[in-house]
């Protein structure tokens, strides 16, 4: 593999095709590859995240989420393998319950915002629930595996309660929404 990864430039797309692992070739603009594209962009939305300062106990479990990220491309890349596991969904399902404990309920709404790494742990679960979205768009015509759709729409839901975590962290409070807030004022 270190051979074929050093090869940047191959020129074996320019017709408007991309080979998957399994040696099919298939359109540049189709579903599966638009899926691959998605996770792919999660997964550098969750890098950007992690550029920022943050407790090393949300670092680390960002970090194995990027390395999940990575083994659901690998499935996505050849169609009827499952590499997405129940223990995978199991870990973020605990991470959401772990994280969410520490936190005060919620009562109102609240916005995208706060301390940069918490609004970027929001672009982060925006840019999932569109690949989720994605996912089951593709599970509409082609096979995909219930742990990883089950894994994308638990990890949205990490992503909400690590943007609330993260502005607890940051000394920030959640950001609410007012119902009305600029109704009559102009």
């Amino acid at each position: 593999m270190g051979n074929r990864l050093s090869k940047i430039v191959t020129r074996t797309g320019d017709a408007g095709t991309t080979g998957l692992g399994d040696g099919t070739r298939v359109a540049k603009d189709s579903l599966r590859i638009e899926m691959i594209g998605q996770v792919d962009e999660l997964n550098s939305t969750i890098g950007l995240l992690l550029t920022e300062e943050m407790p090393e106990d949300i670092r680390h479990a960002m970090i194995g989420v990027q390395h999940d990220l990575f083994d659901l491309g690998g499935e996505l890349c050849i169609p009827g393998m499952d590499v997405i596991s129940a223990a995978q969904v199991g870990r973020i399902e605990d991470l959401v319950e772990r994280f969410n404990a520490d936190l005060s309920p919620l009562k109102d709404f609240i916005l995208p915002g706060g301390t940069r790494a918490a609004a970027l742990a929001h672009l982060a679960r925006t840019v999932c629930r569109r690949a989720e979205r994605c996912m089951v768009h593709l599970a509409n015509s082609e096979a995909v595996s219930d742990f990883a759709r089950k894994y994308l729409n638990r990890l949205s839901d990490l992503l909400f309660v690590l943007g609330r975590a993260l502005n607890q962290a940051g000394g920030t409070g959640d950001v609410l929404w007012v119902q009305g807030r600029n109704r009559g004022s102009e």
